[in-house]
This record gives structure tokens, C-alpha cells and sequence, in this order.
């Protein structure tokens, strides 16, 4: 016996060295990984940045992996805090981060009382345990997280271990965190989850994909009723309230966080573009696309919004990562104006594309315009083929041009876009006939912004992000037509000319720098010899009118002009450019017209006006900028005249067939061909923009009817306005007037 007692003493004392030296080395640092002291202290979370509208609603998120966006103990409903306490550790507020008590628990019942880790170990093993591949692994890993829960019920509050445990904790469908958590499994946020809801949430801590809700519906609700019972029997709950709640059935209102879906995709995905934009290199933009880089330069050098992330570092050293810093980014974008500005394009889309699939029916080479050869279809269906993923996925495998038109020729399953039901359909059709099939769509850019203060209200930049990504608001340029009217006009009015200022309405001919004659086409042939007003000719959008005024400057001093009104692209100084043969971007229109509401004053776009970082710290604020443009007598001159193109002229039915009495200004622009339509408009306090047309020049109405700016864009802003108005809580109202001081008399045309 005494023996025995020798060798159970000595067992147990060697056993009591062996592990009190095992600690002791992990708290050294000389087994296993123990995390530094400043990583205990700030612990390397990487949380989503996401994007707040101007009336802080959430529009989205940016990360990579992990949806993940932190909350504050105070966003947390107490039922949350009740639930995971419950379950998950009962004598949490008793413990100093290892609970001896539940680890002999559940050692002496194998496990079926409940595992013995604590909510700060299981925190622990979440941040720095690394996946164990088998049991001894795991073993292992076992006394470093006691050592690291040791060090954490050391360094923070209860609260805040459970609050980083709630942030922390991966709940399946790229819902990191509880706050995901909440939005995707019930659209809610964490502070108003229902007890049930929060028990649920509580019982995927035990296994998420084993109580997958989605998947595994039955699992998940045992397990909610499991968590519900906890909760009465620790007190949280009476035994009446228990069996009413584990009665109801798990209701979930799911909605998957995908960045192509939810409110103002284009915009998100811009902001994305502009906040992580590297310093412009000459030399990486192509000899076609050197203007590009300038505009990319200048951005960089007078933009701080454009390339926030590299321009920025952290405390560190180290650049904002805006995939997983946390950064809370508030715009100026009002989420119930996009809203409103979403839906009216799509109303006005779907309508339209009725009309144009009508008119597709009777072209032999549909959706291209009778006009253009087949040589010219070629070549365009070419040049998409070779810009998909596949053509370029083929020919990087070696395939031959050859193989690759085979294949692209040849019909297979797949599903295409449309505007019927959930936005697909099943069909078979080859590669190069779905080309051809989405070309079909027409796609739209619409902008709409406070003149004021440049805070951009609303921003859609095509019909359907998940199908139609080019961003047709900022990214694309298309030729504006009789929208670039008003520069020259200006440019008349600035060197003292008048509304009134009469001239014979009569085809006219001017010669460019080489002595070669350009005469313009003019509509309004039938008013021919008439003696007419500037404001006349404005109304009516008269080139010849315009081809007048254009014979009293330079090609050079109208490029001048537009160039101080911000139009960026390409300006030709031909005698042309006066009817708008240059491309220009919808968000450029916009910012010029602010010039006219703003006293002759232009104000660039604003999208953000602060950025914070995920503990709340202004990194930045962001305030807009203004350029003194015309004087303040021609701002008035021309809101008189773009005023007049609205009530009377080629803007009318923003009255007659919408019913909006407003003081409002505007222009209407339709190119060659009907290949694009544009709507410009303006009230005291909104400036809006609109562009219609075809993936390609191309593709277009060819009846004037259904293919001018009135009939394609026009709708689009008129719509818009109307829900605008709509809304009180916006606070716009049709009675606001135009701020033009007494000293300034409207002339009187007519």
C-alpha cells in the first residue's frame, strides 16, 4: 500500500510539474503561439467597410471574404445577451476566463453535459487557434486558449469579450458578425432581434452548419427551443413565456449579401473604384487613351476622395485596406431619392424596351439600325466577342480564331437576361446569338445633385447592374447633341447679347480653319425667313439659330468655355462642336448646369462627406468645390431661356403629359441617327441629368418619334420629379422659386 501511495503521490506531483511548466512555457512564449501583448490589446479584426446614405441607411459593404461589420455593446438587444449567456456560459460574470467547474463538468460526463469552454476561450479559439487537423492537435491547442482567455479577462470588460465574441462569430452565408447575422437571417438589426430570433442566432454558436436555418430547418428550430429553455431555466425567461415562444415557427426573412444586388449598386461599385484608385502612370494608359490619364491626374492631385485608401495611412504605416479596416464611409446619396430614381428607370426602361423590341421585329439586321451595313455588324459583333472572358479564357488555352467562332457559333444551355419574372431565363442559344441578344437591351445614365452644396442625391448608372455593369452615370461618354446648346448660348450672353436679341431664322453656312463649308440640317425649316428670338431658337433647339451664334466665335473659345463648365473628355475645336458631336459623361452635364442655378457658380459632385474609421474616429471630411464661371446676370439670362424650352418648347411635356408645374429649367438632345437621347433639368434646389441609347451608336430607334431625348430620357426625369415632390420628408416643393433678385428684370420676348 505504501508503495502504491509513493508512486499515485509521485504520478500526481510530477503530473502538477509537467503542467504547471506547460503553462508557464506557453505564458513564455517557448510553446506553441501566444499572441503579443499589443495584439491582445487591439486585435486584428478585419471588419467590412460599409457605405451610409445621406439619411444613414446602410447601402452596402465592401470586403473580400468576411462580412463582417462590428457593433457596440449598446446595439446588442438584452434577449441576445440573455441567450448566449444561458447557453453558451452560464457562470460567465463568475469566471476569470476559465471555468474549472464546467471543464470537470463536462470532463466526468464525457462531454454530455456541455463542453467546459468558456464564451472568452471559445473567443480565444475563434481569433488565434488555427484549424486543428486532428484530436492531439486540438489537445494542444486547449492550454494555449486558457492562457490566452487568462490574458483577455485581464485586459477587458465582461461586456466587451462578449461583445467580441458577437462580432467575431461566422454565421454562415457571408454573415460575419451578428450584425450581418441579423440582416441576412431576419433583415433586422441586432438591437430589435426578437427573443426568438436571438435564441436561434444563439443556438448556430453550438455548430453553424449543423443548425443551418437555410438548409437545415428542423435542426435549427431544436436547437432555438433548445436555447429558449436555457433561458428559463437560468431565469431569463418563465416557464408561460418558454412554451409560447418554443410554439412559433422559425420565420426568417432572408436576403443574401451579394454586392450586385441592394440599393445603388453603380454607385457603390464607383465609390469602390475612386477610394482604392492608385496614382495615375502615364505610362500604363495606352497612346488612344492619354486623355483619360489626365483626367485620372488631375483627380488624384485635386481629388481627396480619389484614392483615400493609398494616399492614407494608418497609425501603422500601413494604407487603408477597404476591404477589411472597418471604415464607415457616409455620402451625400439620399437613399429614398434612389430609390425613387431606381424604380422610374426601371418603369421607364421596361416601356421603352416594349417599344424597341416592336420596332426590332421589323429590321432584317435586329437590334442594329437599318443604316448600317452588314461589314459594320461584323466588326461590332467581333469586337464583343473578343472583349468577353470566354474568347479571351480560349485563346489563352491556344485555341484558334477559328475554334473559337466554332464554339461561339455553336448553341448550348445557358440563361440570359430579361426583364420578365426574376430577370432570367432558361434557353439554348449560341455564345454569339446572346451577345447579340443583350445588345438588344438599351441602357440609360441618370444623375441628380443639390447645386448648392454638390451633394449628389441619386445615382443610376444602368438598367440592371448584375447584367449591365458599365456604369453609363461617370464611366461612359456619348455624344450630347443639342444638350451642349446652352455653353454657346452662354458664351453669347456673357458678351452681353440678350434673350430677345433677334436674327432671321434662314439656313446658314460657315467655313472651318481650311476654307471647308459646313451647313447645318435644321427641323424647323418651315418657320424659314422668319424673324425670331436667341430664345426663340433655343426653345425650339434651332441649329440654325445656333449655327448663327456659332458664326460670332471661335471653335476655340466655345471648347474654352465648356472646358470651365467641367467637361473633361475630348473637345475638337471645330465649328461642329456647337451641336454636340463630342462624347461627355452624364455626372459632367450635371456638374455644368449647377453654373446656371448657382449665380454663374459651378459646383463639383460631392458622393462622401466624411470618413470614419471603425471605432469612430473622422479620418477625413470632405467639402465640395466651386468655380466661378459666368457672371450672375447670364446665369439669369439662360435659367429664362432653359425656363422657356420646358414650358414651351422642346421640354413641354414635363407639363403637359406629367402634370409637374414647378419652376423649372431644361434641355433636351437627341444625335444623329437617334443613337442617343438626353434630358438635362433643373429646379431651384435639384439638378438632374439622363441619358438613353444602345450599347453601341448602332443600335437605336429609327423613328424620331420614339428615338428623340423627349420620348427617351425626358420621362425618365419627369417621373422622377414626380416622387420627389411626392415625399414631404424630402422637403422639395413645387412652390420654390428660382433665386433671381429683384435688380433683374425678365425680359419679355414675346
Amino acid at each position: 500500500m505504501k508503495t502504491f501511495l509513493k508512486w499515485f503521490w509521485g504520478l500526481f506531483v510530477a503530473g502538477v510539474v509537467v503542467v504547471v511548466a506547460v503553462f508557464w512555457m506557453i505564458t513564455k512564449g517557448w510553446l506553441g503561439y501566444l499572441p503579443p501583448l499589443e495584439e491582445l490589446q487591439n486585435p486584428k479584426n478585419k471588419y467590412a467597410s460599409e457605405v451610409f446614405s445621406a439619411d444613414m441607411q446602410s447601402l452596402g459593404r465592401y470586403y473580400r471574404q468576411a462580412n463582417r461589420v462590428g457593433v457596440q455593446y449598446s446595439d446588442l438587444s438584452p434577449e441576445l445577451v440573455e441567450a448566449l449567456i444561458a447557453t453558451e456560459d452560464a457562470r460567465f460574470y463568475n469566471h476569470t476566463g476559465v471555468d474549472f467547474k464546467a471543464f470537470m463538468r463536462a470532463v466526468l460526463k464525457l462531454g454530455r453535459a456541455g463542453g467546459g469552454s468558456t464564451l472568452t476561450q471559445q473567443l480565444a479559439k475563434q481569433i488565434w487557434s488555427p484549424r486543428a487537423n486532428n484530436i492531439f492537435e486540438r489537445a494542444m491547442q486547449k492550454p494555449i486558449e486558457w492562457v490566452i482567455a487568462t490574458k483577455l479577462e485581464r485586459l477587458y470588460s465582461k461586456d466587451e469579450i462578449l461583445l467580441m465574441y458577437l462580432n467575431q462569430f461566422d454565421f454562415l452565408y457571408n454573415a460575419v458578425g451578428i450584425k450581418s447575422a441579423a440582416q441576412v437571417y431576419f433583415s433586422t438589426t441586432p438591437a430589435d432581434l426578437k427573443v426568438e430570433e436571438s435564441a436561434m442566432l444563439v443556438g448556430m454558436c453550438k455548430n453553424p452548419s449543423l443548425y443551418n436555418p437555410i438548409r437545415r430547418p428542423q435542426n435549427a428550430l431544436d436547437r432555438r427551443n433548445t436555447v429558449l429553455s436555457q433561458m428559463e431555466k437560468y431565469g431569463y425567461l418563465t416557464e408561460a413565456e418558454r412554451d409560447s415562444l418554443q410554439a412559433l415557427p422559425i420565420e426568417l426573412h432572408y436576403s443574401s449579401v451579394d454586392h450586385k444586388q441592394g440599393a445603388a449598386p453603380y454607385f457603390r461599385e464607383y465609390l469602390r473604384n475612386v477610394l482604392t484608385a492608385k496614382e495615375p502612370k502615364e505610362s500604363h494608359y495606352s497612346e488612344w487613351n492619354k486623355q483619360q490619364y489626365k483626367i485620372d491626374k488631375y483627380q488624384w492631385d485635386n481629388n481627396p476622395l480619389y484614392g483615400f485608401c493609398n494616399k492614407n495611412t494608418k497609425p501603422d504605416g500601413s494604407h487603408y485596406d477597404l476591404y477589411q479596416d472597418g471604415l464607415r464611409i457616409y455620402t451625400t446619396i439620399d437613399s429614398r431619392m434612389q430609390r425613387y430614381a431606381e424604380e422610374v428607370v426601371d418603369e421607364h426602361m421596361q416601356s421603352l424596351q416594349k417599344s424597341f423590341f416592336r420596332e426590332c421585329k421589323r429590321k432584317r439586321n435586329a437590334p442594329f439600325s437599318i443604316s448600317i451595313s452588314q461589314e459594320e455588324i461584323d466588326g461590332i459583333m467581333t469586337r464583343s466577342m473578343r472583349q468577353t472572358d470566354r474568347y479571351r479564357g480560349m485563346k489563352k488555352a491556344g485555341k484558334t480564331e477559328e475554334e473559337i467562332r466554332a464554339a461561339f457559333n455553336t448553341p448550348v444551355e445557358m440563361q440570359v437576361f430579361t426583364y420578365e419574372g426574376n430577370g432570367l431565363i432558361d434557353t439554348v442559344m449560341s455564345p454569339m446569338d446572346s451577345i447579340r441578344w443583350l445588345k438588344t437591351y438599351l441602357r440609360c445614365g441618370f444623375l441628380s445633385m443639390d447645386p448648392l452644396n454638390g451633394h449628389v442625391k441619386a445615382y443610376v448608372g444602368g438598367p440592371d447592374f448584375a447584367h449591365f455593369q458599365y456604369d453609363m452615370a461617370t464611366m461612359g461618354r456619348r455624344q450630347v447633341g443639342s444638350t451642349v446648346k446652352p455653353y454657346l448660348y452662354t458664351l453669347a450672353m456673357d458678351e452681353g447679347m440678350s434673350p430677345c436679341d433677334k436674327v432671321v431664322n434662314d439656313s446658314i453656312t460657315l467655313y472651318d480653319a481650311n476654307g471647308r463649308p459646313w451647313t447645318p440640317r435644321d427641323t424647323h425649316a418651315k418657320n424659314q425667313g422668319d424673324t425670331v428670338t436667341l430664345a426663340w431658337g433655343l426653345r425650339y433647339s434651332s441649329n440654325w439659330i445656333t449655327a448663327y451664334l456659332m458664326s460670332m466665335f471661335t471653335p476655340e473659345q466655345l471648347v474654352r468655355m465648356m472646358q470651365s463648365f467641367g467637361i473633361q473628355g475630348q473637345l475638337d475645336p471645330v465649328i461642329s462642336l456647337c451641336l454636340g458631336p463630342c462624347e461627355v459623361s452624364v455626372q459632367e452635364m450635371v456638374d455644368a448646369y449647377t453654373t446656371f442655378v448657382n449665380k454663374g457658380i459651378r459646383t463639383e459632385p460631392l458622393y462622401v462627406t466624411r470618413i470614419e474609421d471603425n471605432n469612430g474616429n473622422v479620418l477625413a471630411r470632405f467639402t465640395p468645390k466651386t468655380h466661378e464661371i459666368i457672371s450672375e446676370t447670364t446665369s439669369y439670362k439662360m435659367i429664362q431661356m432653359l425656363q422657356d424650352v420646358v414650358d414651351r418648347g422642346t421640354g413641354v411635356r414635363v407639363r403637359y403629359k406629367y402634370g409637374i408645374k414647378a419652376p423649372m429649367g431644361g434641355k433636351t438632345g437627341t444625335t444623329n441617327n437617334n443613337s442617343d437621347g438626353w434630358f438635362m433639368g433643373f429646379t431651384p434646389s435639384l439638378v438632374s441629368g439622363v441619358w438613353v441609347g444602345g450599347e453601341d451608336r448602332a443600335i437605336h430607334f429609327d423613328n424620331l418619334a420614339e428615338g428623340q431625348g423627349a420620348s427617351m430620357a425626358l420621362p425618365i426625369y419627369a417621373l422622377y420629379m414626380q416622387r420627389v415632390y411626392r415625399d414631404t420628408t424630402l422637403g422639395y416643393s413645387e412652390e420654390e422659386q428660382f433665386d433671381i433678385p429683384e435688380w433683374y428684370e425678365r425680359i419679355k420676348c414675346e
